[in-house]
């Protein structure tokens, strides 16, 4: 579905208008929903799914996943969560999962970011330049 100009700036402005200090707030995303709802603006379905759409790219922006090959030390966790946090910003919720598909190493995703620094990776790439 093709979505007008006016529909994502106006998507934009709701986004906007529903965050506090760089985090959004679940109740003016709820009260923003139902208003649009009630008015029902010319092209309001387009203005809704790509309000959702940037919704997901926020929460996507404020979300790491930090997979590794074997458990990490709390003392290291702290220290990956603290360094991240002043990268991308406070609000950051990250969440540590074990892989062992790795083999070494972790890779990290943060959004459409991804450090990877895995054996598994490295090998793929040896792989292919074979």
């Amino acid at each position: 579905m093709k979505i007008s100009k006016q529909a994502q700036r106006e998507a934009k402005l709701l986004l906007r208008s529903c965050l506090v200090n760089g985090s959004l707030d679940e109740i003016r995303v709820r009260n923003a929903v139902e208003e649009v709802l009630a008015a029902k603006p010319r092209a309001w379905r387009a203005i809704l799914s790509h309000f959702v759409r940037l919704l997901e790219l926020d929460v996507a922006r404020h979300t790491a996943r930090i997979e590794a090959a074997a458990p990490l030390a709390p003392d290291f966790q702290a220290r990956l969560q603290t360094g991240l946090t002043s990268f991308y910003g406070p609000g950051l919720a990250v969440s540590f999962v074990q892989n062992p598909a790795l083999i070494g190493g972790m890779r990290v995703k943060v959004a459409s970011d991804v450090y990877d620094g895995s054996i598994q990776a490295r090998l793929a790439a040896l792989q292919e330049s074979f």
